[in-house]
């Protein structure tokens, strides 16, 4: 299994049935894939769907239907549409169970880098500190390294999304809990020893 395809499946065991979550352009839309389609889960998209399905088949895709970062989807039975307005009042009222969203960074204490590199063409913000500020649980979904260099960091280099920490970390090498005292270990991924995750992450791990 590929390390984003892995990563999604371990985010889907944290998705429980009955809650609306929303998911992320990039690696955290394929944790849908791994949820059945029977769990009594919806998903969010920021532009405004609820109710958002797997993408279409070629040839099938609907131009009015489409996700925050502009991909092709489907809406499920009993799928809504709404405004923007609509739909971040859901977001900044709270109402959205869980979000997922990708990492350029992660501090040991759990504050997240995501929305941009400076010096670099940031086309907008999106959705990313509404979601950290107004979801009532935040997951990051990435891989653990780019480019050989750790993406759980000691201290952020790159601006901040929100000074609110994300309540889990889920990358190829495990599941992670940030916090005060480190970086806590959930669970560590099948053939990952400790050794081997000391040596690509560049927080302090939890005692």
């Amino acid at each position: 299994m590929e390390p984003k395809d892995y990563i999604a499946a371990r985010v889907a065991q944290e998705i429980l049935p009955g809650t609306l979550v929303n998911l992320g352009i990039g690696l955290p839309s394929l944790v849908a894939g791994y949820i059945p389609a029977d769990a009594g889960v919806f998903f969010q998209a920021e532009n405004g769907v609820i109710g958002m399905g797997a993408r279409p088949p070629e040839g099938m895709e609907d131009p009015d239907l489409t996700d925050a970062g502009g991909g092709f989807i489907t809406a499920v039975p009993g799928a809504a549409a709404m405004d923007s307005a609509m739909s971040f009042g859901l977001i900044r009222g709270g109402h959205v169970d869980v979000t997922v969203l990708g990492g350029l960074q992660v501090d040991g204490q759990g504050r997240l880098a995501n929305w941009m590199v400076p010096g670099k063409m940031v086309p907008g913000m999106g959705g990313a500190m509404d979601l950290v500020g107004g979801a009532k649980r935040v997951i990051v979904a990435m891989t653990h390294t780019a480019r050989g260099a750790p993406k759980i960091v000691g201290t952020c280099t790159l601006p901040l999304t929100s000074e609110r920490p994300v309540d889990l970390i889920v990358t190829e090498m495990g599941v992670f809990a940030p916090g005060p005292g480190g970086l806590g270990i959930v669970e560590l991924a099948p053939g990952i020893t400790l050794e081997a995750l000391r040596a690509v992450t560049g927080a302090p791990l939890a005692a």
